[in-house]
């Protein structure tokens, strides 16, 4: 029984799909499922209920893919370990994050360390924050990227950086000209906010309680780009991380103006799981978001990514990275 075999069951099991494991292993869809199938008849089990849509894992099979998955992740860990006896970073990076955490951002920072890095390999994939948890606690990625961290027992979170919030709107609004504002005058305004199960509509809403402010949410949404669309046509007004939208600011699609004293910040982390050895490339990784964050421009942490009276924007994107 081929390890390969053992991964490509894992993957299956894990994409939930046949193709999509057969693409992440180089192989075709048919072979995917003849590894599946070879191995139960080695196994005289089932290990998947085709009848089902999608499949599910039978009782054995269950049992199976934790043994495999233990297995394969440990063998890669070692392989990892072994390359970098010598100081060479040539092992993987299996990376969650939530998407606004930036695609720009993240491919700025994948080219500086593939840059420095050729032999690593990095998976970045994008997910619903409770998606990267699961992630993170199914051993599915090394590390995530979350806002508001949760505390537990089973996970460490790494401080990463903190991003001062912005009152976003269309360059045709009223406030694009103020250099900065206050909270109370968004009382009654017309807003795009988040979805209320999101923590940071939660920490919105308290912030403007404490302001007595009751603002008018218009429309909702569990993600950042659908918001800044929304604004950019002139349907309300919206609190959002000022890195998320530099491109905007810089094109001019978008105003962002400071708050007054800087009162929302949304924080984020870097998460793993506890008492998890990470390996030489995860912990390089997490030293260059770590560098990353602290680079991050000082008009972006004081809140001033906006656009000036004039109408010409200030602030700028993340420089990348300085070699070390």
């Amino acid at each position: 029984m081929h390890l390969k075999s053992l991964k490509v069951f894992c993957d299956v099991v894990h994409r939930k799909s046949f193709s999509r494991a057969a693409d992440e292993n180089g192989i075709s869809q048919s072979g995917a499922s003849q590894v599946v199938h070879h191995l139960e008849e080695h196994l005289g089990v089932k290990l998947l209920d085709r009848s089902k849509r999608p499949f599910l894992l039978t009782s054995e099979g269950e049992v199976f893919y934790e043994g495999c998955r233990k297995i394969v992740d440990r063998y890669f860990a070692l392989e990892d370990e072994v390359r970098t006896l010598h100081s060479e970073v040539a092992g993987r990076v299996r990376v969650a994050s939530i998407y606004s955490v930036g695609l720009h951002l993240m491919d700025r920072y994948l080219q500086d360390f593939l840059t420095r890095y050729p032999k690593a390999n990095v998976r970045l994939e994008y997910l619903h924050p409770h998606r990267v948890y699961e992630a993170i606690d199914s051993d599915q990625a090394d590390i995530g990227l979350v806002s508001y961290p949760k505390s537990s027992r089973m996970l460490k979170a790494i401080p990463w950086r903190d991003e001062p919030m912005v009152l976003v709107c269309s360059p045709q609004h009223r406030f694009a000209r103020l250099e900065q504002i206050g909270l109370e005058e968004l009382a009654g305004e017309k807003m795009i906010g988040f979805d209320q199960g999101l923590t940071i509509r939660r920490e919105i809403d308290r912030v403007l309680a404490q302001h007595n402010v009751e603002a008018q949410v218009v429309m909702e949404f569990d993600n950042i780009e659908t918001i800044k669309r929304a604004i950019e046509i002139n349907a309300g007004v919206g609190l959002l991380p000022a890195p998320t939208v530099l491109r905007e600011v810089e094109v001019r699609t978008l105003a962002a103006i400071p708050l007054e004293n800087n009162e929302l910040v949304r924080p984020l982390a870097i998460i793993h799981r506890s008492g998890k050895k990470l390996s030489m490339t995860v912990r390089r990784f997490i030293e260059l978001l770590q560098r990353a964050g602290r680079d991050v421009p000082q008009a972006i942490h004081n809140g001033v990514a906006a656009c000036a009276p004039n109408g010409e924007a200030i602030g700028a994107p993340p420089q990348p990275v300085p070699s070390s």
